[in-house]
C-alpha cells in the first residue's frame, strides 16, 4: 500500500512539473489543459482547487490563451508579452504544482510548489527569452512568429503528455531543463565575460 501511495505520489508531482514546464512555452496553455482535464473527470482537483475546474474559469483561460496565442503573432509586442509572461508562468507553474501536489502540510506543499513547479517554469521561460532574443537580434524579428509556432506547439504537445502519460512527460522534462539550464549557464558566462573584457579597458 505505501509503495502504491508512494508511486502515485510521484506520478502527481510530475504531472504537476510537467505542466509547469510546459507554463514556460505558453502559460494558459497548461492552465486550460488542466481544467479542461477536470472539468470532464479525467483528474480529480483537492476542494481548495475546484475553483479550476468551474465554468468561469475554463471560460477564462481559454479567453486568455487565445489573446495570448495571438498576441505572440504581433511583431515587437511578443516582448512585452515575454515581460509580462516571465513572472505570470512562474506563478502559473506554481499553482498548478499545489493543485496536481497531494495532500500534505500546506508549506510542504507550497514550497515544493515554488521551487518545483515555479523554478521549473521561469527555466523553461528564461530559455525562450534567450531565444526570442536571439531571433529578434539575427533575424530583426522575421522569425519570431517561428518561435512562437514552436512554442505554442510544445506547450501543447508536452499539456498533453503530461495528462495522458505523466512519466514520458517527465523524462522529457529532466531532460529540456538539462538543455536549458546549460544553455542559459553558457549566455550568463558569455556576459560575464564581455563586462570583464569592458572593465579591463582603458580609462
Amino acid at each position: 500500500m505505501d509503495q502504491l501511495f508512494n508511486l502515485h505520489t510521484l506520478i502527481e508531482i510530475i504531472l504537476g512539473i510537467s505542466l509547469s514546464a510546459a507554463s514556460g512555452f505558453r502559460v494558459f496553455v497548461p492552465l486550460l489543459a488542466l481544467s479542461t482535464a477536470a472539468v470532464v473527470g479525467h483528474i480529480d482537483l483537492p476542494t481548495s482547487f475546484d475553483w479550476i475546474e468551474s465554468p468561469q474559469a475554463f471560460a477564462v483561460f481559454a479567453v486568455a490563451c487565445a489573446l495570448e496565442i495571438a498576441g505572440y503573432y504581433i511583431p515587437w509586442f511578443d516582448h512585452l508579452l515575454d515581460v509580462a509572461a516571465t513572472p505570470a508562468a512562474i506563478l502559473a507553474g506554481t499553482v498548478v504544482t499545489a493543485s496536481l501536489a497531494p495532500d500534505m502540510n500546506p508549506l510542504v506543499q507550497w514550497t515544493l510548489a515554488v521551487v518545483a513547479g515555479g523554478g521549473t517554469a521561469g527555466i523553461t521561460k528564461g530559455l525562450m527569452n534567450l531565444v526570442r532574443a536571439t531571433s529578434t537580434a539575427t533575424s530583426g524579428g522575421l522569425a519570431n512568429p517561428v518561435v512562437a509556432t514552436v512554442e505554442l506547439g510544445a506547450a501543447i504537445v508536452l499539456s498533453v503528455l503530461a495528462l495522458t502519460l505523466p512519466v514520458i512527460a517527465g523524462i522529457v522534462v529532466i531532460a529540456l531543463l538539462v538543455f536549458a539550464i546549460s544553455k542559459l549557464l553558457q549566455f550568463f558566462s558569455r556576459l560575464k565575460l564581455r563586462q570583464d573584457s569592458v572593465d579591463d579597458l582603458p580609462q
